[in-house]
């Protein structure tokens, strides 16, 4: 695999599983995917403009990432912005000890939203912006998954459909961490060795979606959570006003 010319892992429009016929998000707007392996290349910038992707938003916190990963996306005019949320946090690492259970792992992504608000206002404000925007993170599940639920949950997306596209995440996994191993090859191996990572983690559980998306309602809803991070009213009218473009205008 290494130095082979590869497209995103991973990668789909939400919308088009969510809501195909464009009621509540038009597709193009918004994508999804697990980090580049091993990184950007030509294949990866033909996928990102064949798609009209002109902003990259890096979930990943910065010990994971690597200049190299997106300098082929930012040479080809797509501009790449880091929103870390950075997964080795005191509180965070907490969490990942104790979790036992998907409704567990669905608290787990309200605490990593909460322990980033910068990031999570950040990614916000990159996906109000023109042409298509990607979320990514490393496996394009956990950090990716909360933000792009929080967008479809903005925009009045059915819990049933954020559920099943967070969920299809599980078909990707096997060779989402085949890539992961061969890039962390000795955080793998820890990982496998000592029995580090929860099982839950390890996998895309619908019953973990269904748990962040009560609790978003249950403390804040979308709209208060996001703002609650800082995000401006206008950025999120933004964005709804750029999902709904097209539908508008039918």
């Amino acid at each position: 695999m290494k130095g082979s010319l590869m497209s995103l892992v991973n990668f789909r429009d939400p919308a088009l599983g969510t809501d195909p016929q464009g009621s509540r998000i038009r597709p193009g707007v918004l994508y999804r995917s697990a980090q580049p392996f091993p990184r950007a290349d030509h294949a990866t910038v033909a996928q990102l403009r064949d798609h009209d992707i002109r902003t990259v938003v890096d979930l990943r916190g910065a010990a994971e990432s690597d200049p190299a990963d997106w300098a082929a996306a930012e040479a080809a005019g797509i501009n790449v912005i880091a929103a870390r949320m950075d997964p080795t946090t005191d509180a965070v690492m907490a969490a990942m000890r104790t979790m036992t259970t998907a409704a567990d792992l669905g608290a787990f992504y309200l605490l990593m939203a909460e322990q980033a608000p910068d990031a999570v206002t950040t990614a916000v404000e990159a996906a109000a912006r023109p042409g298509g925007v990607l979320l990514h993170c490393a496996a394009g599940k956990d950090r990716t998954g909360l933000i792009t639920a929080l967008l479809l949950e903005l925009l009045g997306v059915p819990t049933e459909a954020i559920v099943a596209d967070y969920a299809r995440t599980s078909e990707a996994l096997p060779q989402i961490f085949a890539h992961l191993a061969e890039r962390h090859p000795t955080h793998s191996a820890a990982l496998n060795t000592r029995g580090a990572a929860p099982a839950p983690l390890l996998e895309a559980p619908a019953e973990a979606m269904t748990a962040f998306l009560d609790l978003v309602r249950a403390r804040h809803g979308a709209a208060a959570f996001l703002a609650a991070c800082g995000t401006s009213t206008s950025t999120l009218d933004a964005f709804r006003a750029k999902t709904a473009a097209e539908v508008a205008a039918c």
